[in-house]
């Protein structure tokens, strides 16, 4: 779609609409290798290229933020080489390229967030900021007080003891020998949850994620999405120190 050249270079941020004219008027810009220097020139931003001292300009994306209630058999990535369904699939009608922030497996269900603000996902993701994730695990047997302190101590894996964690026993049903745990974790291992559990000899039967960084999927029912409210979006910046 055609639009004005001093409005697509203020939407690049290089200068105001005022600022941009006068660029164009000087001679500073390059549509397609030629200087434009006629005000009201229409570009393309999709199949033009525009230059300024030499340098493309792109507009950037808008940054956009997502929740989503992931459902069990989704992929936790963009694509994936076996052609198995990602949740990106599940937000097609996304216009913006975005991506998950951390993973969950195939098997897990629960909060998800994606975004195309790739610091602001790092900065979610370091372990210096120590943003809790807590699943409730359904899982194969009736723990016992000892293995739900080793939990919350710290449980030695292959790649390192785990950190500290907020445990609490949920239910036990003795008729199906099985226990529901609510775990909290501040670190992001590989599989961590499932991990921990079967370190103690405790198979995961299920396993979901209710909250991410102090938001809970609320009403969000399995397989939809929504945009994070500025509210959300505020605590989180406040988490991870951005203004």
């Amino acid at each position: 779609m055609q639009e004005r050249l001093q409005k697509f270079l203020a939407r690049t941020g290089i200068a105001s609409r005022r600022g941009a004219e006068k660029l164009i008027t000087d001679g500073k810009i390059r549509v397609n290798g030629v200087v434009v220097t006629e005000l009201g020139t229409k570009v393309d931003p999709v199949k033009d290229k525009i230059s300024y001292n030499g340098k493309m300009l792109k507009v950037e994306a808008k940054k956009v933020y997502y929740m989503l209630n992931k459902p069990k058999g989704y992929i936790s990535s963009v694509k994936d080489e076996k052609g198995r369904k990602t949740v990106v699939d599940i937000l097609s009608d996304v216009e913006e390229r975005i991506f998950p922030i951390g993973r969950l497996d195939y098997n897990t269900e629960g909060l998800l967030l994606l975004t195309n603000d790739g610091e602001f996902m790092n900065k979610l993701l370091h372990p210096k900021y120590e943003i809790g994730k807590t699943y409730v695990a359904r899982i194969d047997g009736i723990i016992n007080m000892e293995d739900l302190d080793k939990l919350a101590n710290g449980v030695k894996l292959e790649d390192g003891k785990t950190a500290p964690a907020d445990v609490y026993l949920d239910s036990i049903n003795k008729t199906l020998k099985e226990s529901r745990v609510e775990i909290t974790i501040y670190e992001g291992k590989n599989r961590q949850v499932r991990r921990m559990f079967k370190a103690l000899g405790y198979e995961v039967k299920a396993l979901k994620r209710i909250a991410f960084a102090g938001l809970t999927l609320s009403k969000l029912k399995r397989g939809e999405y929504r945009k994070l409210t500025e509210t959300e979006l505020l605590r989180l910046r406040k988490k991870i120190g951005d203004k």
